[in-house]
């Protein structure tokens, strides 16, 4: 199978499109590398540096499925430019969506967000729930997953709304809650929790690109679906932690008013099983951080290196 993955030069496209070559699959990266390329060379595979805000330079020839992570990635990083958010992360899936539909592309995967459900109280949170998003770009993930379902006639359209993702990638996070708090352990000895009772559902990054896998096989499971399997909140992250790194956790006040729990029963039901854990992602985190293979660099630092490099 050929398989385009906007973003694979991403936090996730880094795990996953590894994966996808072990399955013999050939496979077409195309991103902006606005925080560089550790993909190792392999012979299925091409990588093109470029803006899906240009869709004549996304070539969709003899491709099957397309893997769409490409988005300015979280809040924070969309409040930075939001016209150009809007673009990358709603105009440019349009325009992509139209075009895989005009060449006879037969799957459409889409790397929504469970923050799209906004503020929610509800106990368990489903797909079926009325959106509420609360940033732009949250709205954007809204959108797009409005314009991608106005094309289900068209392909198979699978939209996976993840939980924040978690765990060891090559081009490295360190601006998500569960790695951020670890790298803060280790580096200072101290956790700051803004807020803390703010819960909020995670997912490893070995599942969440497993998902990925799961629905290429299940082509015809379409629609949305939730992938979030441990709602803690930040505190009890924190704690976590502290159990396998000697921190002080501070405690202080938060502006942030996000909290929800998602449930992903409908993922369970096609037959998907999480392996992985936050804990396991902090015993990782904390395993490559000793061993050397693990630093703290600026580019893994989402909103600062955007605002340093890339929008400056």
């Amino acid at each position: 199978m050929k398989i385009l993955v906007t973003g694979g030069c991403g936090y996730k496209g880094h795990i996953l499109v590894p994966k996808l070559l072990a399955r013999g699959h050939e496979v077409d990266v195309f991103d902006s590398m606005w925080f560089g390329n550790f993909l190792e060379p392999h012979p299925n595979l091409t990588v093109t540096e470029g803006t899906v805000l240009e869709p004549d330079a996304i070539n969709l020839d003899g491709v099957d499925t397309i893997i769409h992570l490409s988005s300015v990635a979280n809040d924070p990083c969309g409040d930075l430019n939001p016209t150009l958010t809007w673009e990358i992360s709603a105009l440019a899936t349009m325009q992509l969506a139209d075009k895989a539909a005009r060449n006879g592309v037969k799957q459409f995967q889409y790397a929504s967000s469970g923050s799209v459900y906004g503020i929610k109280e509800d106990e368990q949170v489903t797909e079926d729930l009325e959106l509420k998003p609360i940033s732009g770009y949250n709205k954007t993930k809204m959108v797009s997953e409005r314009v991608l379902l106005s094309y289900k006639e068209d392909m198979k359209v699978q939209i996976i709304r993840p939980a924040t993702v978690c765990g060891l990638s090559p081009r490295m996070r360190l601006d998500v809650s569960v790695n951020l708090l670890t790298m803060q352990a280790l580096e200072k000895g101290e956790i700051t929790v803004f807020g803390g009772e703010q819960t909020r559902p995670n997912i490893h990054i070995d599942d969440i690109t497993d998902v990925y896998l799961h629905f290429l096989d299940k082509p015809d499971a379409t629609g949305i679906y939730n992938a979030g399997f441990e709602n803690i909140s930040i505190l009890d992250i924190a704690k976590t932690i502290a159990e396998f790194v000697p921190a002080k956790i501070t405690v202080t006040e938060s502006n942030d008013p996000r909290s929800y729990r998602v449930n992903s029963d409908k993922l369970l039901k096609t037959g998907f099983k999480p392996k992985k854990t936050v804990k396991d992602a902090i015993v990782e985190i904390v395993e490559a951080y000793s061993a050397g293979t693990l630093k703290n660099e600026p580019h893994f630092y989402n909103l600062k290196w955007m605002q340093e490099k890339i929008l400056k």
